[in-house]
């Protein structure tokens, strides 16, 4: 069984492990002091839930460990606060500690709010996170960013709390749709833009390889842009300077997002917001056309969406103004000087913000 450990390190170090056939890991990964578990989960895992919790309670030979489950809506409908409040509930009335854990078993957002609801109890509890989704695996369980949204914005309340460890089971991601493995897919591209071009290169040479989970094509890209985040994370966990980067295309993605009430996967908003900072660069003088043009060819190579409507922008725009990565009032966008150089843009001139507009806009 060929596994890949990638270690994220700092002051809260953590392993994360690709393989397939692994999900025997998530018990060893725990603290031996953790009697309770919560695995948060959504309904449509709910009984591969049921199977991990099993497993669970398999591994712990004194019969001393309770495991609950924790039902969550799916997507963005579960990152909600009273979604948190019923997992604390759980977690209260079953006479949660300090030492207990919470495993986070299925999407991005799942993840998302299983590390916030352990960053939040007691202040903080351990957390496992066992990612089933491409989206999950390459970004959201990795990194410690926690979050839930609000009807103002996306991840607008959060923590950042790094997980104890991350278990990257390949095989957990067989069951999904071309269409949902294409839409997260859209994060490996992100890194691929931003840190590693080889990326680049393994979509170029055959696209519809680099998506199928079940290809070494799609493991190298799937390793390399998680290697990429953890190297970046080690270096500004809270997100003070480099880490910053991992925001190329989330700008105006979390804006469509919002717009669409958080109807669309994540992915598709951010491949708009990739083509639209690759614009935005283009026209301030910084990128090439021939950089911002690959952008096109490969989103549309994945069968990613490059455009939106076009008369949403006034919308979007003040979204994007409420942005959390906005400071001081002032927009910030991650824009690129060339592949895998990436840079910051701070207070635009709106006019130059609308005209990439019209480049994505339909």
């Amino acid at each position: 069984m060929s596994t890949t450990t990638i270690s994220v390190t700092g002051d809260t170090p953590y392993d994360i492990t690709i393989g397939r056939g692994i999900l025997d890991r998530v018990s060893a990964a725990l603290e031996p002091s953790a009697r309770k578990v919560l695995v948060v989960h959504p309904p449509t895992l709910a009984a591969r839930a049921a199977e991990l919790r099993d497993r669970l309670l398999a591994d712990v030979s004194n019969g001393q460990r309770e495991v609950l489950l924790a039902e969550v809506p799916d997507a963005e409908q579960g990152k909600r606060i009273e979604v948190a409040a019923f997992c604390w509930q759980v977690m209260g009335q079953a006479d949660f500690t300090r030492t207990d854990a919470v495993v986070g078993y299925g999407g991005g957002a799942v993840t998302d709010l299983a590390g916030f609801v352990a960053a939040t109890w007691l202040r903080g509890v351990q957390v496992v996170q066992v990612p089933t989704t491409v989206l999950g695996l390459v970004d959201a369980a990795v990194g410690g960013k926690t979050g839930i949204n609000t009807a103002e914005g996306k991840n607008l309340v959060g923590a950042f709390w790094a997980p104890r460890a991350v278990v990257g089971d390949l095989d957990e991601l067989s069951s999904l749709s071309p269409n949902e493995a294409t839409a997260g897919f859209a994060e490996v591209v992100k890194a691929g833009f931003i840190w590693a071009p080889e990326i680049l290169d393994i979509i170029e040479a055959d696209p519809a390889r680099a998506v199928d989970t079940t290809t070494d094509e799609f493991r190298r890209a799937v390793e390399l842009a998680i290697d990429m985040k953890a190297t970046v994370v080690s270096e500004d966990f809270r997100e003070a300077g480099q880490r910053e980067i991992l925001n190329y295309g989330h700008t105006l993605g979390h804006a469509i997002e919002h717009a669409e009430r958080y109807r669309w996967r994540h992915g598709a908003a951010v491949s708009i917001g990739m083509l639209y900072a690759a614009e935005l660069s283009r026209l301030a003088g910084r990128l090439s056309d021939a950089a911002a043009e690959r952008h096109r060819t490969i989103l549309e190579s994945l069968g990613l969406p490059i455009s939106y409507r076009a008369g949403a922008w006034p919308q979007l725009l003040a979204t994007m103004q409420r942005d959390k990565k906005s400071r001081g009032g002032m927009l910030r966008f991650i824009l690129l000087d060339d592949i895998a150089k990436p840079t910051v843009l701070q207070a635009p001139d709106e006019s130059l913000l609308f005209a990439a507009y019209q480049e994505v806009g339909a």
